[in-house]
Parts: structure tokens; sequence; C-alpha cells
């Protein structure tokens, strides 16, 4: 059986994406790309750009399931707030698409891609490039996407990936 999976790196300036097959134990490479906001836009202007685009990647490429990657609190409050506000943006765009949507916080990520939680986003990348068998190294935020959706690949494919395919919530592999 096949599974789409798109991979959503959230950021209020650029959004990343990735879409993968998993069919059996294969994971095999559909697209990435990331979501540009204009510069210096009003918030709501760049969360209906983020929600557009969005929609646009999901009705392009049909994913069954999306991941999303969990905010980090910072030392900034005022980014932090901003990035949870792009986020909730690109969920509300996942689940208004009827998308089950699992999220995972950057150390699940880098763990179940790199194999440890402290790993540069260059090793990410160069991972991301290895699984997927790529000839390039996709943007930053297209890497993150697509290890996003590598990690829900890897976690998802047990008893609780299955309940979170009918539509029970997961987070970080676990059933809430």
């Amino acid at each position: 059986m096949s599974r789409r999976i798109l991979g959503v790196d959230p950021g209020s300036r650029i959004t990343g994406f990735g879409v993968i097959d998993l069919i059996g134990q294969q994971r095999h490479y559909v697209a990435s790309g990331c979501i540009r906001t204009p510069q210096g836009a009003p918030l709501a202007e760049r969360i209906k750009v983020i929600i557009d685009g969005l929609f646009g990647v999901i009705d392009t490429y049909q994913p069954h399931e999306a991941a999303i990657e969990q905010v980090f609190v910072n030392v900034n409050p005022a980014a932090t707030l901003m990035l949870g506000q792009a986020r909730g943006a690109c969920v509300s765009a996942l689940v208004l698409r009827n998308l089950a949507v699992s999220d995972y916080t950057a150390l699940q990520v880098k763990q179940s891609v790199v194999g440890h939680g402290k790993a540069a986003k260059e090793q990410v990348q160069h991972m991301v490039v290895r699984m997927l068998n790529l000839s390039g190294t996709p943007q930053a935020d297209a890497a993150d996407a697509l290890a996003v959706a590598l990690a829900h690949a890897n976690l998802s494919g047990g008893a609780i990936g299955q309940l979170a395919r009918q539509g029970l919530k997961v987070r970080g592999g676990r059933l809430v």
C-alpha cells in the first residue's frame, strides 16, 4: 500500500514543504519547495500567502497525510509568537483539506533522520539527500520539510501510525 506524506516546516517568512511516497519500506521523493511571503507585509497577508500556498501544494500532490514540525521557543518572544501564528496557519490549511496531521519536535525529526537530536542543519540536508537519492541538495527549508515527512514515515508505521491514519490525534509518534 502506498502512502503520500506532506511534510511542513512552518515559517512566517519561508514555509518549507516536502512530499514523499512511502511504498512498503521504500521512500520516494515527489516534490519539495518553499512558500515565500512578501517581505515586510502585514502578518495577515503573510498568513493568507501561507494558506493559499499550502492549498496549492495539497491540491497538486494530493497527500494522504501530513506532518509538521513543532515550534520551538527561542529568546525572542515576538519571533516565537509570529512563528506560532504561521504554524497555526499551516495546521489550519492542512485540516481544512481534511488531512490527518501529526506533529514532531525538531529533536524527534533529527533523531529519526540523522540518528541524534543535536544534528546540524547540514547533516539533516545530507541525510535527506541520501535517504531520497536526490541529485542535489534542496534549499534548507525544503530539506527540513522533507526531513519531517521522512520522520513521519519512520515513526508512524506501527499501530499508533495506523490510528493516526484513521483520524486520531498523534503527537511525536504517540497517541494523545
